[in-house]
């Protein structure tokens, strides 16, 4: 796959996992229209990797009517669309009782219903060899409690990425539809309320943004249905998720190992903070 002269959609794009897979395609040669709500940030984005190799969008992806626009108004400023990343995430952790309805629709509207929107109003713009990837999570292979709308929607985001790949081989379209399924990742998403975040996800290795960004760049140039990081992390939540009563044995284990490896990110955190 040729990435340079290319045109990428990111959504999400203003931080973590958005940001660097920005990064990782402009340093490619492919130009990126950068989708968050912040249009400060994603100034400070363009200015960053070049305006001539970026457009900035300051939209909200839950905002139907311009999510759904999106895919036109880049084909009019570059005249072709080859990649999207679905990145952009939300999430409101606990006890799903303790959340209010419009955090829980949030979610929903965020994690899968704008993907699918955005998905949707591509596949008529998109070049003919085009790659949709939809950052999904672990928790989309394996249920976590505490956090049960955000697996939902992620488990249903994969579904859709799947169902809709196998869609277009069947009629004979080569655009691909993949999922990047990460688990921890060392930014401000999972920073931004440690003290709820289930001691379950810290059993796991935490990965960089940078690798995120490289499964994603690895999924478009060989265009796999799907990629987890760490592979050894989606293993093992395939196997949990196939062998429920597995995952019931294991679960307090895990849970120990990630609470153990929680309390050390929370000091690194501090020690961060303290730096500055």
């Amino acid at each position: 796959m040729e990435f340079t002269n290319r045109v990428a959609i990111v959504t999400g794009a203003s931080g973590g996992i958005g940001r660097a897979v920005a990064r990782e395609l402009v340093g490619r040669g492919t130009r990126v229209a950068l989708v968050a709500r912040s249009a400060v940030k994603l100034e400070e984005m363009a200015t960053e990797l070049g305006r001539d190799r970026t457009a900035t969008f300051a939209i909200d992806v839950t905002d139907r009517e311009a999510v759904t626009g999106l895919p036109g108004r880049v084909m009019e400023k570059w005249h072709r669309l080859d990649f999207v990343i679905n990145n952009a995430g939300v999430n409101h952790r606990g006890p799903v009782i303790e959340r209010t309805t419009e955090e829980l629709a949030a979610i929903l509207d965020t994690n899968l219903v704008a993907p699918v929107l955005l998905t949707h109003a591509s596949l008529s713009l998109i070049a003919p060899d085009g790659v949709i990837v939809n950052v999904a999570s672990l928790a989309g292979k394996v249920p976590v409690p505490h956090e049960a709308v955000y697996s939902g929607s992620k488990s249903g985001l994969r579904a859709f990425a799947r169902a809709l790949d196998t869609e277009l081989l069947l009629d004979g379209r080569s655009v691909r539809v993949t999922t990047v399924c990460p688990g921890p990742v060392d930014t401000a998403f999972i920073d931004q309320d440690l003290t709820r975040a289930p001691d379950l996800i810290f059993s796991q290795p935490m990965s960089t943004a940078e690798d995120i960004s490289r499964a994603v760049v690895a999924l478009i140039e060989h265009r796999r249905q799907e990629i987890a990081v760490p592979s050894a992390s989606g293993k093992l939540a395939t196997l949990s998720y196939l062998s429920p009563r597995l995952f019931s044995a294991i679960r307090p284990v895990l849970e120990k190992v990630g609470a153990r490896r929680k309390a050390r990110y929370r000091a690194m955190l501090a020690a961060r903070r303290d730096v500055r």
